[in-house]
């Protein structure tokens, strides 16, 4: 897929999913302690799903359009709904903040990876020029501007979860630029996602039963949870995946995945607000770095280059 060039609705486009996701981190962060991680997640979807499917049309009577395509939907409500967000969540609960940042900032590689290995994408120098400059940003971040505090990192199980967290989060990401042939134009979006949603509660829901058995963490009922699960359903959810789809159908995985590292930025600067503590230094730089990266990555080959 060649680059595409940046305009303001998909700069607006790509933007929002890493400021509702940078939300849904610090919300799943506070709720650790009230419902095990991959409960959340069912919860999560079943609020969605009953959201969306008032807004279908012909769901079950356009069931033929989309058993054709069975193992598109299989794949991409198992690695979108099922197992990216269970995996976050759960990162959550054994890795810290600062693991899970630096594992998350290494997307626009893996979407460049998978996107090569499994759906014939031939990165530009640009792409990789701007997967690095993002990655320095992250890095920034994270490490508030003191590369001492990464030489503290540990890393412990967790980290592998968000690491496969990353990879179906690319996969899930690339399936979108694929969908089935039998899907025309008229295909409504609140049908994909109402299916991809059905998909993954069907694996999320016996999951969080199993959960019960090896979590420490017992549901702790009340109106807090459920104004969070209700936000995560309506921001992160519906907003995020709705606009992430439209995205990447524009601009393409490999472009929107460098848009993802604002997402740690936009996390590291809602903490601040919630702590009362005023931006700093190295939040801004760490800014021009990301848009330095989507910057490059969206430049396309000069006449005669690959």
């Amino acid at each position: 897929m060649p680059a595409a060039r940046l305009t303001p609705r998909l700069v607006l486009l790509l933007t929002l999913p890493p400021l509702a996701w940078a939300s849904n981190a610090v919300l799943g962060r506070a709720l650790s302690d009230s419902v095990p991680p991959i409960l959340l997640n069912a919860l999560r979807w079943t609020v969605v799903l009953a959201l969306l499917l008032p807004l279908t049309q012909g769901l079950w009577a356009r069931r033929c359009t989309w058993w054709q395509g069975w193992r598109w939907w299989l794949l991409s409500g198992v690695l979108g709904m099922a197992a990216y967000n269970a995996l976050l969540y759960q990162a959550l609960h054994t890795s810290s903040p600062v693991n899970v940042t630096l594992i998350a900032a290494s997307l626009p590689v893996a979407m460049l990876v998978v996107g090569a290995l499994f759906f014939h994408h031939h990165p530009t120098a640009g792409q990789a020029q701007g997967a690095l400059l993002c990655m320095a940003g992250v890095l920034v971040v994270v490490s508030q501007g003191s590369w001492q505090r990464l030489a503290q990192v540990h890393w412990v199980q967790g980290d592998a979860l968000m690491l496969a967290a990353t990879l179906a989060w690319a996969g899930y990401s690339w399936l979108l630029t694929r969908p089935p042939a039998t899907l025309g134009p008229d295909w409504p979006w609140t049908n994909t996602l109402a299916l991809q949603a059905i998909v993954g509660l069907l694996f999320a829901w016996p999951l969080s039963a199993a959960e019960q058995g090896w979590t420490g963490v017992a549901l702790q009922p009340s109106w807090a949870l459920g104004a969070g699960v209700l936000f995560i359903a309506l921001g992160p959810s519906l907003l995020a995946y709705r606009c992430w789809g439209l995205g990447v159908a524009q601009g393409g995985p490999a472009l929107a995945a460098f848009f993802a590292n604002l997402t740690p930025l936009f996390a590291a600067l809602m903490s601040s607000a919630l702590l009362g503590e005023a931006p700093q230094a190295h939040h801004a730089l760490a800014f021009g770095l990301i848009a330095a990266g989507i910057s490059l990555s969206a430049r396309r080959p000069a006449a005669g280059k690959p």
